[in-house]
């Protein structure tokens, strides 16, 4: 698999590594030869990843693009450091748990996939133990919801979104008390997320808030409708109520109509969609993208890249390539 060349080559990113377990589990659950031939890819990542000594500095631009920098590593060292940024120290993590809370919930719904395809509690076990640290940063910002970093410094979008995400699907796989634990955590999120103004006049999501509590008018970057999405699917499934369903469709075909440039995580909107009770209504947009992928957005050697509808843009790497075979994922699962 050409991810898995790429993560072993050297430790990717976490976005990367988490956006590309998260897509071959997902193929995983529809296709039973890639179940069968990624099934080493579970252990080795959930047993190498936490030996990372991380060297790992974000920053929020002016506007509102997050800029992840990595340090000198093995193999090729990308993103570089800028010139006149001192280097931070290298600190070993503590399994998958770091200084930022959207990597967190990145690493929480990639193991909640893994376990999805394999039973191995192991796997959700892992995703609620980073839930729980999740959950220590809630209320604890002026405008409630959960802080972006330890170092609370932004209050924004993806990061709850992320909260609710987990506690949403961690409520539809655990049992007894547990279950009704993180559906209150879910509608207690929810709740709080609907009311912070990050939803906009549109039904699209802004990047984030300003220290005011105020909209932010950040950008409205793609992952940020995809993640919603996949919560209040899942907090529709766990409350059956259509409400949340209703209100994920607005938010849907908000995103669809404003974001159709493929962009570098245009595949958690595509892939979200799916999950809609009536996602076959959406199937058009899923198998537009997947087609034009295929047939404009690859190589001879069946990587793909960033520009959806072409042409291949070299080189390839792990994000472009997992996030194109997302949205053909998505468009295989409908």
């Amino acid at each position: 698999m050409l991810w898995s060349k790429w993560a072993y080559k050297l430790m990717l990113p976490v976005s990367w590594t988490t956006e590309g377990l998260t897509t071959i589990a997902d193929l995983a659950l529809i296709d039973p030869k890639v179940r069968v031939s990624a099934s080493y890819i579970w252990p080795t990542t959930w047993t190498k990843a936490q030996l990372y000594n991380l060297q790992m500095q974000k920053t929020v631009t002016s506007h509102h693009l997050p800029w992840t920098y990595y340090g000198p590593g093995p193999g090729q060292p990308w993103p570089h450091f800028p010139p006149t940024w001192p280097l931070p120290p290298w600190r070993q993590t503590n399994g998958f748990l770091n200084d930022y809370y959207d990597d967190e919930g990145w690493w929480a719904l990639a193991w909640i996939a893994v376990y999805d395809v394999t039973g191995n509690r192991q796997y959700l076990e892992t995703a609620e133990s980073i839930f729980d640290d999740m959950a220590k940063s809630f209320d604890t910002t002026p405008c409630g919801g959960i802080w972006w970093d330890k170092a609370h410094t932004y209050v924004n979008a993806i990061a709850n979104e992320l909260f609710l995400d987990v506690a949403a699907h961690l409520a539809n796989r655990a049992g007894g008390a547990k279950r009704q634990y993180y559906l209150d955590w879910t509608e207690r999120q929810w709740e709080w997320f609907e009311g912070s103004g990050m939803i906009n006049s549109d039904h699209t999501i802004n990047d984030g808030l300003t220290g005011d509590c105020e909209n932010n008018d950040g950008t409205v970057w793609s992952y940020n409708q995809g993640i919603i999405l996949g919560g209040l699917t899942e907090l529709g499934k766990a409350t059956g109520k259509k409400s949340y369903i209703i209100t994920a469709k607005k938010i849907a075909d908000a995103a669809i109509a404003a974001l159709t440039d493929a962009m570098v995580y245009s595949m958690m909107l595509a892939n979200r969609t799916v999950e809609q009770t009536e996602a076959n209504s959406r199937a058009d947009f899923l198998f537009d993208n997947a087609n034009s992928i295929l047939t404009s957005d690859r190589n001879t050697a069946n990587q793909l890249s960033l520009i959806w509808s072409g042409p291949f843009e070299a080189p390839a790497n792990a994000s472009k390539h997992s996030s194109a075979l997302d949205a053909i994922v998505a468009a295989l699962s409908v």
